[in-house]
């Protein structure tokens, strides 16, 4: 049995008086310790998997067990990071922390507390930066400090929803480089779920990449393993066959998608440009 198992996931939502299909039949399987990636384009409903793999919404069909257990709700040994941060504005950075841990060890003494979120803040480099309010620091360490908060909580399982999407080149590499160092140095493994539009992303941080396949409400394909050696470096893979292997099968993957798309797309613009022709002869005939 998988660590994360996904069945059959179907989810709508009620949009102007009608409903939009968002996802039909996904399934997954995601192994203790692995780090799968998620990707496909904006709007294809990845967002709204992520939701329901971390029980932060509900689905209209199908279920997601971790552990061998049925998910109801969030669940326990859980962490989240967001592309927005999701920090709170008027407590600082070492707050924002302690808070996630007093969260997930209710038992253990508020100094312990604020000895736990200092140590993951230093170790992502903002030992100098603790008593800062978000305003106060740039978007690459407010998103360090939500990746402290997520560690210091000792996960077992980890959701990443586009962490990187709204920093720069720089920052960005700096940080997926932090993720990875992370992830490695829990002896247990955290088992990773990341959603991205960004394939190079992908393939620097996945044992697997899932392609998302929006045609109509989305599924996903079949995932393609990234068996790549570690540590990688955005460098070393522009230049390794098989990095430019797999980037070239997922791109191929969702741009055959994305041509499904707007050929169902047009189909149905000429479907009802047809139907208009054929309703105004008979009106003139009508006459």
């Amino acid at each position: 049995m998988s660590f994360i198992e996904v069945r059959a996931l179907t989810k709508s939502f009620a949009v102007n008086g009608g409903m939009r299909h968002v996802l039909r039949d996904v399934s997954l399987d995601v192994e203790r310790g692995e780090f799968v990636s998620i990707v496909g384009a904006m709007g294809s409903g990845k967002s709204t998997l992520l939701s329901l793999m971390a029980g932060l919404t509900q689905a209209d069909a199908g279920t997601v067990t971790l552990a061998g257990k049925r998910l109801d709700g969030i669940p326990p040994r859980a962490a989240f990071v967001f592309q927005n941060y999701s920090l709170l504005p008027w407590f600082s950075a070492i707050e924002n922390v302690r808070l996630a841990v007093d969260a997930a060890f209710h038992g253990i003494s508020a100094a312990e507390q604020q000895a736990r979120a200092r140590r993951a803040l230093e170790s992502v480099g903002l030992g100098n930066a603790l008593t800062r309010r978000p305003g106060q620091l740039s978007g690459g360490m407010r998103q360090r400090v939500a990746i402290a908060r997520a560690f210091a909580t000792e996960p077992d399982v980890l959701f990443l929803d586009e962490p990187f999407g709204a920093l720069d080149a720089l920052t960005r590499e700096s940080l997926q480089q932090e993720l990875v160092r992370l992830c490695a140095a829990e002896a247990r493994g955290v088992t990773t779920v990341m959603i991205t539009n960004n394939v190079e992303e992908a393939i620097l941080l996945s044992d697997r990449i899932v392609p998302m396949i929006s045609n109509g409400p989305a599924t996903l394909g079949t995932p393609i393993p990234v068996e790549l050696s570690r540590p990688r470096s955005v460098a070393q893979l522009a230049r390794d066959e098989q990095a430019t292997h797999v980037r070239a099968h997922v791109v191929a993957t969702l741009t055959a998608s994305l041509g499904r798309v707007r050929k169902s797309r047009a189909a149905t613009a000429a479907a009802g440009v047809a139907t208009a022709a054929v309703l105004e002869r008979v009106a003139e005939e009508a006459q």
